[in-house]
């Protein structure tokens, strides 16, 4: 597809890593000579220097016969008139990044129908969802959802003494009688997607999908099951912090938010009743020793600097505090996250990438599904994808037992009238189910894209 991204800053790019990955034909605006002269040198890519909300700017980038265009600049109304600009111009599609907690889902759906925008995305409130639901089940290190959250993934590490070490998957769902299903398997640098007589090892990180009562009941057997936290101390006022904090002072959380900034730490507690706002320079191993991170279920790092994050979370793992979790956007720096121990990550950019991803698959696959979910797991070497099955697809109504499925794919999830089921063999796909697939490889469009 042809795709102009409208500003090229760290989620631009990371935005344009994915793409140009999935051979897209790429052209880059960015009002910044330096921007455009270091991504010119390092991408294979078409740049325009100058003003995404310029109409001549957009003629030259090739607004009027592109499928679609993404605004990514640090403004919200930038984003959106590059927008619509674009689509009036005969863009085909459009994506804009909208960041500021006053569009609220009132007020953004109404600009979204106004301005014709395909897709909104608020990287920030993406990743607050993605902290909450961790806070909610803290033994995973991670969980993803299907089908508006009636199914799950969640990724656990397994302790090097851990009961599940050298169990074979077949076994282990014999000992443990729950529905669920190990869809990925990472061992250090190698990823599987296991089938039944693959056999577990402390220190594998697995990938267990299974509806959220089923997850609960495994991690329970398990002996993993950690209470929900309900204490929870956040480093950082960022806008990230605001959604986070907002979604578990809802839900009953006590909340301690600390930042050195004065005038964001008097609008966080103008904004959030009920939160404890603390001013200070949350670096200082002191203040936080006075504020009680021993004493917390949780804590959350969400500054804008990633060393900041990495330092800080490892001591507050280093104090004892039962759920720690990172933000890093920077990739290089997650192999050293996981070397100090932190093995909770969260990356804004990353979520972003995902769903910019998901949006440009599901606009080219024609062939008997439509992608409605996308995630890239473990180091992204795998990915989960989520699909309606429309009633042309070609594969209804077979036995899974008898599909001829390409190597490393596995079919994890089969959503039917809205309930989720663990396939088995017998089990078949039918017209208007959703059906959850992993898969090892990369490139998987469609559907259909699984089959050999």
């Amino acid at each position: 597809m042809k795709i102009i991204l409208v500003g090229c800053g760290k989620v631009g790019t990371t935005i344009l890593d994915s793409l140009l990955e999935e051979g897209h034909d790429m052209m880059v605006v960015d009002s910044d000579p330096a921007v455009i002269e270091e991504t010119s040198n390092i991408y294979d890519t078409m740049c325009v220097c100058g003003n995404g909300c310029d109409c001549e700017v957009l003629t030259e980038a090739g607004a009027e016969d592109t499928d679609l265009i993404i605004a990514a600049t640090g403004s919200d109304e930038m984003n959106m008139l590059s927008c619509f600009l674009a689509k009036r111009m005969g863009a085909k599609h459009s994506i804009a990044r909208i960041r500021n907690p006053e569009y609220n889902d009132q007020s953004l759906g109404f600009l979204r129908h106004q301005l014709d925008l395909s897709l909104a995305i608020n990287p920030d409130r993406l990743a607050a969802y993605e902290l909450f639901r961790i806070l909610r089940l803290p033994a995973a290190i991670n969980i993803e959802t299907f089908s508006r959250r009636n199914f799950e993934m969640i990724e656990i590490l397994l302790k090097p003494d851990s009961i599940l070490d050298g169990l074979s998957l077949m076994e282990m769902r014999k000992k443990y009688q729950a529905q669920f299903l190990v869809s990925a398997v990472q061992r250090g640098e190698e990823v599987f997607i296991p089938g039944g007589n693959f056999v577990l090892r402390g220190g594998d990180r697995i990938g267990i999908t299974a509806k959220t009562a089923e997850i609960v009941k495994l991690l329970k057997m398990l002996g993993l099951l950690q209470k929900q936290a309900k204490n929870v101390m956040i480093l950082g006022g960022s806008r990230t912090t605001f959604y986070l904090a907002k979604m578990l002072l809802g839900s009953g959380c006590h909340v301690k938010i600390i930042d050195v900034d004065p005038e964001k730490c008097r609008e966080f507690s103008d904004e959030l009743n009920g939160a404890v706002v603390i001013c200070g320079d949350g670096a200082q191993q002191e203040l936080l020793m006075e504020e009680g991170i021993g004493t917390m279920d949780a804590f959350v790092s969400l500054t804008g600097m990633d060393e900041e994050n990495l330092l800080i979370s490892f001591f507050a793992s280093s104090k004892g505090v039962p759920k720690v979790i990172t933000k890093i956007n920077r990739a290089e720096y997650f192999p050293m996250a996981e070397k100090l121990g932190l093995d909770s990550i969260v990356s804004p950019r990353k979520t972003v990438s995902d769903m910019v991803l998901r949006y440009t698959r599901a606009l080219q696959n024609s062939l008997g599904s439509k992608m409605e979910t996308l995630y890239r797991l473990m180091d992204d070497k795998v990915e989960a994808l989520e699909f309606n099955v429309l009633p042309d697809f070609e594969w209804t109504d077979i036995e899974l037992k008898d599909l001829k499925l390409k190597p490393n794919i596995l079919i994890a999830g089969i959503i039917r009238d809205r309930t989720p089921l663990i396939p088995k063999g017998s089990d078949k796909i039918l017209a208007g189910d959703k059906v959850v697939v992993f898969a090892g490889s990369k490139q998987v469009m469609d559907l259909a894209d699984i089959m050999q």
